[in-house]
């Protein structure tokens, strides 16, 4: 196998697949290198993507690695890149598996890791009952019992939000409220209580939440859970690199998807707050395509200076 690539493409989810799209149909070699483990995989249905409405995330990059891979100039392993650095043409990535790979562009399509609470049960239905956006998952438990948890600023902003799905909504702030008393009036006002107690546990069945145990001992049933949880980089490539983040911890890039660092690029989950399948394939298209671009112009360059 080749080891020198005009691009090389780090994540083969949805982002990754679509950079790789754009820029095969560039006649651009490129490679992508996946770890194999997206992090909604085990996310039962997607929803809220034009044409795949429902279906599996597997089956939808199922049909997007045939589609990418049936260009000849695309090439897919599945490995882990564990390192990176600058060289004189470019860029230099290394794997787990002890292969050196090289290219003139990077582009970083690696997701994010998700940092689960300490709540037995939470991450094992995570992406199927507890859920973090309702445009991907509200539909399928409108008007049903729902919980909320958070605290602070962002969960009275959310709590607001989701209660255009459903009336009966309660916020779990896991420990002592921190909203005002002028927030909680307003959410009162509209029917959501208000639950402190500790969590103990997410009571399920292969994922469907069933109940909350509380570390007093009481419980309460619940259809769905919403969450907004901390996360991470699943890459720290980028950091090594110089690349730039912003204060909620994603690589900062410009609207070409663009990072600080010359010749880097990201997209997808790393990049935005937006966490969807069609955010995804959005951002990588374009990361592709901007890529692409540059490399355009510099061959223009150097057959200008050759002439």
């Amino acid at each position: 196998m080749q080891n020198e690539y005009d691009v090389i493409i780090i994540g083969g989810s949805y982002a990754g697949l679509s950079a790789a799209l754009s820029l095969g149909r560039a006649l651009k070699n490129v490679l992508i290198i996946d770890g194999g483990k997206p992090c909604n995989w085990q996310t039962p249905h997607s929803h809220n993507f034009l044409t795949q409405d429902g279906q599996t995330p597997k089956a939808i990059s199922d049909v997007a690695k045939s589609q990418v891979l049936a260009y000849k100039n695309v090439t897919l392993i599945e490995d882990f890149a564990i390192s990176g650095k600058k060289t004189a043409d470019g860029f230099e990535i290394a794997t787990l598996k002890g292969n050196a790979f090289y290219a003139q562009k990077l582009i970083f399509a690696s997701g994010i890791k998700d940092q689960f609470p300490a709540i037995k049960g939470f991450g094992d239905c995570w992406g199927i009952s507890v859920i973090h956006c309702p445009y991907c998952h509200g539909y399928e438990v409108r008007h049903q019992k729902t919980g909320l948890l958070g605290n602070g600023e962002q969960a009275f902003e959310f709590a607001k939000l989701l209660w255009n799905w459903t009336k009966d909504l309660t916020l779990f702030t896991n420990g002592n409220c921190i909203l005002t008393d002028e927030q909680r009036e307003n959410l009162s006002d509209k029917g959501i209580n208000i639950v402190e107690k500790e969590i103990k546990e997410v009571v399920h069945e292969n994922g469907q939440m069933e109940h909350l145990i509380f570390a007093d001992g009481s419980t309460e049933a619940l259809t769905a859970l919403y969450a907004k949880i901390k996360f991470g980089q699943h890459s720290n490539i980028p950091q090594q690199l110089g690349c730039e983040f912003t204060e909620a911890g994603l690589i900062q890039t410009d609207h070409f998807q663009k990072t600080t660092v010359d010749g880097i690029y990201a997209c997808g989950d790393n990049t935005s707050m937006m966490r969807s399948v069609a955010n995804a394939v959005y951002s990588g298209n374009m990361a592709g395509a901007m890529v692409s671009k540059e490399l355009i112009a510099a061959e223009i360059k150097r057959e200008a200076l050759e002439s």
